[in-house]
């Protein structure tokens, strides 16, 4: 689409429009995208036709148009995330991963769908803007919270969405979509994370990351690509080469189904096992592992995370739709808040997980497993009590640890079972995205590409507010 807006094949105002008009014609069914930035996106690709006739050369994704989740400063759009508390906030300037895609000359052309502040688990249901469903089956949820993005991507609403993840955010939509998404290493793509000016504790500096969904992985190498690098508004984002040295050959692959031990769907182990096939016959040397200290990760990353929003809870609480408080409440029973003493004994203990990964990784510098251990639920999960939530918490807990020690991770799709998308995730070392794109690559290659896809109940309203 670059390409050919680069060379004048097409205009950035037709791509722009052509996207316009798929939003109005698949957006009813899904409620992917909240807003549209029509005018503001017509008027940018004007400039970039422009530009182009006037003989001066484009930016790598030029005229791409994007999706940005309601919790990523767009400038002059409110930033609700997805709660009426924050209707009105408009933002001034872009985010640095807004700041980064507009100077490539891409284009944003909507804003996305996302729980209340993050706050609902695999679900993508907000106060403003209700719920986001599958664009491969209605009863199905898009995954979670950055659904709104890959509901976009899936349909041809958008070409990239711009997303984060700090528990497989990006990963679940990719997966539950159909699509590919990138988790990047802590550190690797600038984000700013402040809310209404406030600073972010250390659990939201260590854990999210913003990062891209798009169709293909030759598409999200290059949003990678673009997105990567320091920013002076993150001053934890690091000048970090794209590419790492090149390793011996075979790369190790190690390979985990069950991660934690808390069982496995079949369809699930299936996918993981077909990805391990299509690795070993590429020439990766791969075999099963038992990843380290993975029950401490979980419980340092739950106790970082309530104790955190312990303290916030009575400010936050009031404006969450029951759902959202109710996930978060029952977070919080299960591993409750910790004492001072014990938070700052949970970020040492935090390091040391690190490092024990950082040592695995020394010999498999890939992973692979399931972004969720079950299949795709409905749009709007019920949670009824503590062991149902605890089963939906342990069934993503790959996406939790790999969080909580900042490894880089690819969620690429293998197939379709029952008329909705299966996938796995391909995790790499610290800042070794090169490896797991590679890696990505190849699974696409033996498996195929499975969007857009335009939901057969189009045009009827799938969703509920």
């Amino acid at each position: 689409m670059a390409a050919a807006v680069r060379s004048g094949a097409v205009s950035a105002v037709e791509v722009i429009r052509t996207h316009l008009d798929r939003i109005a014609e698949v957006n009813p069914a899904v409620n992917a995208v909240t807003r549209t930035l029509e005018r503001e996106a017509l008027a940018a690709a004007d400039r970039l036709d422009r530009r182009r006739a006037a003989g001066e050369r484009l930016g790598e994704l030029a005229g791409v148009p994007f999706t940005v989740k309601e919790n990523i400063d767009v400038r002059g759009s409110a930033t609700t995330h997805g709660v009426p508390h924050f209707e009105h906030a408009v933002a001034e300037a872009d985010a640095p991963q807004v700041r980064r895609l507009r100077a490539a000359d891409a284009i944003p052309i909507g804003r996305s769908n996302m729980p209340d502040l993050t706050l609902n688990g695999n679900d993508t249901t907000s106060r403003l803007f209700g719920t986001t469903v599958n664009p491969w089956d209605r009863t199905k949820t898009p995954g979670g919270t950055s659904g709104g993005d890959g509901a976009a991507v899936a349909t041809g609403m958008a070409a990239l969405g711009l997303g984060n993840d700090s528990g497989g955010s990006i990963r679940l939509p990719a997966m539950c979509c159909g699509v590919v998404g990138l988790k990047a290493s802590h550190g690797r793509l600038p984000s700013d994370h402040r809310v209404a000016g406030t600073e972010p504790t250390l659990a939201a500096q260590l854990l999210p990351v913003d990062g891209p969904i798009a169709r293909t992985v030759a598409d999200l190498r290059a949003a990678f690509e673009t997105l990567a690098g320091p920013d002076p508004d993150d001053p934890l984002a690091l000048p970090v080469p794209l590419k790492g040295p090149r390793l011996r050959a075979p790369i190790r692959a190690g390979v985990v189904a069950d991660p934690g031990g808390f069982g496995v769907h079949r369809d699930v182990r299936t996918a993981v096992e077909r990805t391990a096939a299509a690795l070993s016959d590429a020439g990766y040397a791969v075999e099963e592992v038992e990843l380290p200290r993975y029950a401490d990760a979980l419980a340092a990353y739950g106790t970082l995370i309530s104790t955190e929003f312990g303290l916030s809870w009575p400010r936050i609480r009031p404006l969450l739709t029951e759902e959202s408080a109710r996930h978060m409440e029952l977070s919080m029973e299960r591993i409750p808040p910790g004492s001072l003493a014990e938070y700052v004994r949970i970020t040492g203990e935090r390091h040391g997980i690190v490092r024990d990964w950082m040592r695995f990784q020394q010999r498999y510098p890939l992973v692979v497993g399931p972004v969720s251990t079950q299949p795709i639920g409905g749009p709007r999960p019920r949670v009824s009590g503590p062991e149902e939530h605890m089963r939906a918490t342990l069934s993503i807990s790959l996406n939790t640890v790999t969080s909580l020690v900042g490894v880089p991770a690819v969620a690429v799709p293998t197939g379709v079972v029952d008329g909705v998308p299966v996938g796995v995730q391909v995790i790499g070392a610290r800042f070794r995205e090169d490896l797991c794109l590679n890696a990505a690559q190849v699974i696409e290659r033996r498996f195929g590409t499975f969007t857009p896809v335009t939901p057969d109940w189009k045009g009827k309203q799938a969703w509920t507010r």
